[in-house]
């Protein structure tokens, strides 16, 4: 019996950055471009970074593989960018089985998820992204789905209402998130592999550069592709984006060859600094150190003062600035820190009654 041909990403057209948006955050929040998506690695062989999930899923797979049965359900967590899509694109393609794809905020009501599982095979793979943001009315529905592969569906209201139960295929459920602290106990509890995906460091992302450069024919340095390396934020997606804006900067302004000076040039045009720090992310830590003396303050108060929603800062600036010692969260709020104050090229202020000093 024939294999079912495996589905296509889909590929939406690309959205240009916005104005007052950091480039960065439009990199993160644009639909997949038809660039990127030839750049994804279809298999494990091929992906680089993640080891740990990557082994996970590795054992998932040649487990089901062998017992001929569908994979267990997966939860990939993570800051936007960094592979969950293109990991469950690899676990069809493994499995060679179909994935359908879809997010949570487009799956409004309990008919649009029996839609969607009964036009499924048997083993297919769902892929719900942001699956944290599923109405729970719908969610309800998920957990008969996931466990005993069948719908309980009301039809009609009042004395007329009755329940219609629908058997569906033995399917995969992989969802994604970036914010699992929102998905609820119960459907957690629903996941056999929960993983989550962390930045990737800057030798692993000069190895996905220069393969994604040689994808494209781009001539690149070892300085250029470490010099991009340094200022994506640890995110392949962003890397990703950066080297076609490289690419078009030395082809216009260098002899069309990527060396550490055309890509630092380039970047620095689009104002990425050395440390990867955008925009946007300036924005907040000045408003953070010049209107509220460092915080603590809250995550929407930032919002309201740089124009971006409070949504977009906790899930794509946030954790990077995190991670990387700018900022900290804590129970009363948002506080910078000394090196939060250096990157806008302030001093903290000392003492309450302190001004902030410029460097």
């Amino acid at each position: 019996m024939a294999k079912p041909k495996r589905e296509s990403p889909p590929v939406p057209p690309a959205v240009p950055p916005a104005g007052g948006l950091g480039y960065l955050t439009a990199a993160l929040e644009a639909p997949v471009s038809p660039a990127e998506a030839a750049l994804r690695p279809l298999s494990f062989a091929d992906f680089v970074g993640q080891p740990r999930t990557v082994e996970r899923l590795q054992v998932m797979v040649g487990a089901a593989k062998r017992r001929g049965e569908a994979l267990n359900h997966v939860l990939l967590s993570g800051p936007p960018g960094l592979g969950k899509t293109t990991l469950a694109f690899i676990l069809g393609q493994e499995l060679g089985r179909n994935v359908r794809v879809t997010s949570g905020p487009v799956i409004e009501k309990a008919g649009d998820l029996a839609g969607l599982l009964t036009n499924l095979e048997e083993g297919d793979l769902l892929f719900i992204d942001e699956i944290h943001r599923i109405p729970k009315a719908v969610e309800e529905y998920l957990y008969s789905a996931m466990e005993d592969f069948r719908l309980d569906i009301m039809i009609d209201q009042g004395p007329n209402a009755r329940s219609v139960r629908l058997s569906i295929p033995r399917f995969t459920l992989v969802g994604a998130t970036t914010r699992s602290g929102l998905l609820t106990a119960p459907l957690r509890s629903r996941f056999t592999l929960q993983t989550r995906l962390d930045y990737y460091d800057h030798a692993t992302l000069d190895s996905i550069i220069r393969r994604s450069c040689g994808l494209l024919s781009i001539p690149v340095e070892p300085g250029g592709s470490g010099e991009i390396a340094r200022r994506c934020r640890g995110t392949p997606r962003i890397a990703n984006n950066l080297i076609h804006f490289v690419r078009d900067y030395a082809q216009e302004r260098a002899d069309g060859r990527v060396t550490q000076e055309v890509a630092a040039r380039a970047l620095e045009l689009l104002e990425i600094d050395a440390a990867g720090l955008d925009e946007m992310d300036k924005r907040m830590l000045r408003v953070m150190a010049e209107n509220y003396r460092g915080g603590p303050v809250g995550i929407t108060t930032i919002a309201v003062a740089v124009g971006e929603e409070a949504e977009t800062l906790e899930e794509v600036h946030e954790p990077f600035l995190i991670q990387e010692g700018y900022l900290q969260r804590t129970p009363q709020g948002r506080v910078l820190t000394p090196r939060g104050y250096q990157a806008v090229g302030l001093r903290p202020p000392s003492g309450e009654q302190g001004t902030l000093l410029r460097d």
